[in-house]
């Protein structure tokens, strides 16, 4: 069962609940590890990696769900990409998100481009992505990703296709910020089959994620 969700929101940016009620509910979903990946810039990435970093140390240990520090940093100026990801790594960051160049926002030109070439983890709902970007992905071992977000997810189909023509490696998000976006593992799987996964690309993608989650020490 793929039971990773690495891309929630909470009210520390632009979410509904507070860092515990998203990871109880999630618990309560049957999830193994989380991220808290609020939305961040230049304004406010000091105060959001200190709660988040202060707030997963402080999560019971022997929990039956794992909690990594994240960030997913939003709307740059893609030249910014590169600097704050290298403070968010210094304050103690585990995983890295950049908002990608999806098609229902003005996300700047090059934004995915830029972001690849930054410390990052997880290019997240990256649109249209180009040839050129999917082959970055692939030699920087950066996840693209397949989400269940409305509006988003509207061009899971393209970013599938792309990874099968440059081997670039996947993973499934919900881009969660209400309780309504909290969805099982069993319903994520489903939109990752209806955006056009096989079962064989699906069990790829847990394995890719799993070693990736073990090399941050949550499994």
């Amino acid at each position: 069962m793929y039971n990773y969700n690495l891309h929630a929101h909470t009210l520390l940016s632009d979410g509904h609940l507070l860092p515990s009620e998203v990871v109880m509910r999630y618990l309560s979903k049957g999830y193994e590890v989380i991220a808290l990946t609020d939305h961040a810039d230049y304004s406010n990435i000091k105060p959001i990696c200190s709660a988040v970093v202060e707030f997963c140390r402080r999560w019971p240990k022997d929990s039956k769900i794992k909690i990594l520090p994240g960030i997913e940093l939003t709307h740059l100026p893609p030249e910014q990409f590169k600097p704050l990801a290298a403070f968010a790594r210094k304050q103690g960051i585990k995983i890295i998100i950049a908002h990608g160049e999806t098609p229902i926002e003005p996300v700047v030109k090059d934004t995915n481009k830029l972001a690849l070439l930054a410390d990052i983890d997880i290019l997240a709902h990256p649109g249209l992505i180009t040839d050129e970007d999917t082959s970055l992905a692939k030699d920087r071992g950066i996840f693209l990703e397949i989400t269940s977000r409305r509006g988003h997810s509207d061009t899971n189909s393209h970013v599938i296709n792309q990874t099968r023509k440059f081997g670039a490696k996947l993973i499934l998000n919900q881009d969660a910020h209400s309780p309504e976006d909290i969805i099982s593992p069993e319903r994520l799987i489903e939109i990752g089959i209806n955006s056009g996964l096989t079962k064989d690309e699906l069990e790829i993608i847990y394995s890719d994620v799993t070693e990736f989650l073990k090399r941050k020490g949550a499994l």
